[in-house]
Formats: C-alpha cells, sequence, structure tokens
C-alpha cells in the first residue's frame, strides 16, 4: 500500500524527498527512492476496511496507495469508488494493472503525484500507512476539509494527540480508526426541558467547558464521534445526559436542540 513508507535513519528527516530518474521512461523502471516500498497484508487491509464501515456509496482515498490494493479491494468487496496517490510511477502502473485483473476500472482512478497536493474534502474514507510525522503534516487538512463523519484508518501509525476512536491489533499490525468530529467549540443556547447556556471548548474529539442553568454555573464534559455528540452536564452532583447529532450551527436530540449563538 506505501511506497513513502519507511524511512531508513539516514533518510528519516527528507520526508517525501525527491525522486531520480534515470534517462529510461518513468513508467519502465523504478526510481530511485529515499523510502521502501512495503505493502499493508491483505488481511489488514480487509479489516481496515471492516472498521471505516465502507459503503457502496463511499469516496475512498489512498494516500501513498502503493499497488493500490486497498483501493481495489473497496471497490470489489463494496462497490466503492475509488482514487489512489503515490509519488511512484513504478507502483502507480502495478495499481492500474491490479484494478484491470480485479475488473474495477470503472470505479477507480490512480494518480502519480505528491500525496500533500491532493484535496480529501469530497472523500468519505482516507486510508493511510505512512509515518506518524506523516499523519501530522495531513491531520491539519484531513480536519479541515473532511466532512464531519468522514473515517480515517491508518495501518501502524497513529496521530499524535488526535486520539483514536478504535485501535486494534490485525496480525500483529496494528490499525487505528479515527472519525473527523464535527466543530462544536463556542457558545450554544439549549432548548428542551433544561434550557441552559453552553461554552464550549473542544480538543479534537473531545469536548469541556461551562453550563449556565437559571444563572448557576455547571460542569459539562463530552464527546464526539463525527457528528455524533454526548454531553454530560453536572449539576449540583446530578449528571444529565444529552445525546444528539450536530448539523453545522444546530444540534438536534430527543427532547431537547440547540442553535450556536
Amino acid at each position: 500500500m506505501m511506497s513513502q513508507l519507511v524511512y531508513t535513519r539516514r533518510a528519516a528527516c527528507a520526508l517525501i524527498a525527491a525522486v531520480s530518474f534515470s534517462a529510461m521512461p518513468a513508467l519502465a523502471q523504478e526510481p530511485k527512492l529515499d523510502v521502501i516500498y512495503v505493502p499493508t497484508p491483505q488481511a489488514v487491509v480487509d479489516r481496515m476496511l471492516e472498521l471505516a464501515e465502507v459503503k457502496s456509496t463511499d469516496s475512498v482515498i489512498d494516500l501513498g496507495c502503493g499497488d493500490g490494493r486497498m483501493i481495489v479491494t473497496a471497490a470489489k468487496t463494496y462497490g466503492a469508488k475509488g482514487f489512489g496517490v503515490d509519488i511512484n510511477p513504478v507502483r502507480i502502473n502495478e495499481a492500474n494493472e491490479n484494478a484491470k485483473k480485479a475488473g474495477v476500472t470503472d470505479k477507480v482512478t490512480f494518480k502519480v503525484g505528491n500525496l500533500f497536493d491532493e484535496s480529501v474534502a469530497n472523500s468519505d474514507v482516507i486510508t493511510m500507512y505512512l509515518l506518524t510525522e506523516l499523519n501530522l503534516r495531513l491531520r491539519p487538512k484531513i480536519l479541515d476539509e473532511m466532512k464531519p463523519g468522514s473515517r480515517v484508518v491508518s495501518h501502524a501509525f497513529n496521530m499524535g494527540e488526535w486520539k483514536p476512536d478504535v485501535e486494534e491489533v490485525v496480525d500483529g499490525k496494528q490499525v487505528y480508526l479515527w472519525h473527523v468530529p464535527a466543530k462544536v467549540q463556542g457558545k450554544w443556547d439549549v432548548k428542551g426541558e433544561q434550557p441552559m447556556t453552553l461554552e464550549l471548548t473542544q480538543s479534537f474529539q473531545m469536548v469541556s467547558g461551562k453550563a449556565t442553568i437559571n444563572g448557576k454555573p455547571a460542569e459539562v464534559s463530552g464527546r464526539l464521534r463525527g457528528k455524533a455528540i454526548t454531553l454530560t452536564v453536572d449539576i449540583d452532583g446530578k449528571k444529565q445526559e444529552l445525546k444528539g447529532t450536530v448539523e453545522g450551527n444546530e444540534v438536534k436530540g430527543s427532547g431537547w436542540s440547540a442553535t450556536k449563538a
């Protein structure tokens, strides 16, 4: 799955370094890369796509797609549309051949390019097998561009302070899943059985803050899973739980709603 993957010690600081081509055509031979191509085992590919709950209506993008096995599997098994990008033209050539063999060329596209230049705004699922430092460079793009509820799955490497929603070991390999959280930081007016105002602070999917109820303060904690939010309001030692769905500047729950002030 990844050609931009395992760095040698000397090349560790280079990240995605320049590619040196010989006089032969680009697709005819593998360029000299500062990273070693290490494919994701098929069992890990299968579980990553299961964790991401890929559907036929999804658009899946693989950043550092290698021989395309992740995208080809998503298309063949789930009927999803897929796009893969890799800096190595040899890998892209292999990916296109694998798509032909699997009969999914109508569903997938592969491109030679720098993964950092690709938009992820229209993707429902991102799959990756990159170093943590590369994941961290991609993290702001993922959080800013992707729709709340989009899924991110990574083989072996995490996202630093953005803790995964799910972490598993598959055939000895670490697999991580994140749901892109809705943006809820700020002030909210809550209507329902217990009207209140909320002043929320957000760190990735974790939420905290203060509530004001009838002029009295209360502590708030909570968590997001994509657009789904669960808040716990501690009112004089009595905890009230609010569950709802974030849609832009509104939250709708059973018996309550909130509007961003």
